[in-house]
């Protein structure tokens, strides 16, 4: 747990809490036999209650945190979604439920910007396991929305029926993975282990089950079995079933799915051979999901690929798939930013978040968006130019 040397030294009390979550991932490789499958161990990095990433308390979003999300940037990003949302709630129900609301900005945001249609949803909820995430939740809310706070309540898991918009921006990229190794004839997950030098280290064994039945599944459709050894990359089984348990529970409405990921041939090409795993810590990138546990976010990207098809199968449909840049600008963004009076530094601070998301090099082409749903008959608006799913 020696710090890295490219990226910045935490403080004492982090440095404390960083080597609490340490001891707890010990107790579970030693619990599981000296083995812990990656899944396993990155759900406890993110999750474990009370020490995990997104369930302690250390800033996350924005310059002061460790990585900034769209929300964050600029309040154009909600006002152009504002017209997708209301789109679908105008042929569902006015309902939203926002899976995993990061610092609350995107919500207070978005009624605002539904407020100002006069669309406003009957009930904003929000599904969020993290009390320290919620208590953030409510006070961004507070501070900038206290109007709304009558229509918002906070789930600890999902509906059993539902009708409207699910949304989440920035989730599905925070589910534990499996790491995957396809060498020569057999198909490895990649575990963790603690090494004779007392840290943690990787141990692969002979991939079971469900892993195993899925890595078979992608080695046929996308000729992982004559790749040379050792190509390493991630199944998300978890994102699947996410995906798909939707399928049980929206009666009509869409799921909106915004994330950094790819459609499965290029998730699977033969040059990403080592998969597409990153962490971040106080704005810095990096590879290795071992340093600093507890204090950094651990993420992978994602396979629209496999969450459409989770979905579809199941029995949503699927409404559309495109980059975030070319949605962006379907819904207006550009409107939203002319709104704003010209040469003047409020005009100059949005129209810089704007390139940033919309531009194929920053934002505009990493990261999708896919619309999931039932019932919903139009064309939707986000979708109308530039639709990718052909391209799945």
């Amino acid at each position: 747990m020696s710090p890295h040397p490219a990226l910045p030294i935490p403080e004492a009390a982090a440095l404390a809490h960083s080597q609490a979550v340490f001891s707890h991932l010990l107790e579970k490789i030693h619990a599981q036999g000296g083995w812990l499958p990656f899944a396993d161990f990155m759900a406890e990095l993110l999750y474990a209650p009370g020490l995990g990433y997104y369930a302690a308390g250390a800033q996350k979003f924005g310059t002061a945190g460790d990585f900034t999300t769209a929300p964050e940037m600029t309040p154009l990003f909600a006002q152009a979604l504002a017209a997708q949302v209301a789109q679908i709630m105008a042929a569902s129900q006015a309902q939203i439920i926002e899976v995993g609301a990061g610092s609350g900005r995107l919500a207070a945001d978005l009624l605002i910007a539904l407020e100002a249609l006069g669309c406003l949803p009957q009930r904003y909820a929000i599904l969020e396991l993290s009390p320290e995430l919620q208590a953030r939740q409510r006070a961004t809310l507070t501070a900038l929305a206290p109007q709304f706070l009558p229509r918002i309540d906070w789930l600890d898991q999902l509906p059993e029926r539902f009708s409207g918009v699910v949304l989440a921006n920035e989730l599905l990229d925070a589910l534990p993975v499996h790491l995957v190794k396809w060498q020569a004839e057999t198909i490895y997950e990649r575990g963790v282990s603690l090494g004779s030098d007392g840290r943690f280290t990787w141990n692969d064994r002979p991939a079971q089950g469900n892993l195993r039945l899925a890595a078979e599944e992608l080695a046929e459709q996308h000729g992982l079995a004559s790749l040379p050894d050792d190509y390493l990359s991630e199944i998300g089984l978890q994102a699947r079933g996410w995906a798909a348990a939707w399928a049980e529970r929206l009666t009509q409405g869409a799921l909106l799915l915004i994330d950094y990921g790819f459609p499965a041939h290029e998730f699977y090409h033969p040059q990403r051979n080592t998969g597409t795993l990153m962490c971040h810590y106080r704005h810095h990138a990096h590879a290795d999901p071992f340093y600093l546990p507890g204090l950094q976010d651990v993420t992978a990207h994602v396979d629209f690929t496999a969450i459409i098809a989770a979905a579809h199968t199941s029995g949503l449909e699927l409404l559309g798939y495109t980059h975030q840049g070319q949605f962006l600008l379907n819904c207006g963004i550009l409107q939203a930013l002319s709104r704003i009076p010209e040469q003047t530094p409020a005009y100059y601070r949005a129209a810089s978040a704007v390139g940033k998301l919309t531009l194929p090099h920053e934002m505009g082409e990493l990261f999708k968006v896919v619309a999931l749903g039932r019932g919903i008959d139009a064309d939707l608006l986000g979708f109308t130019r530039g639709d990718q799913s052909h391209r799945l």
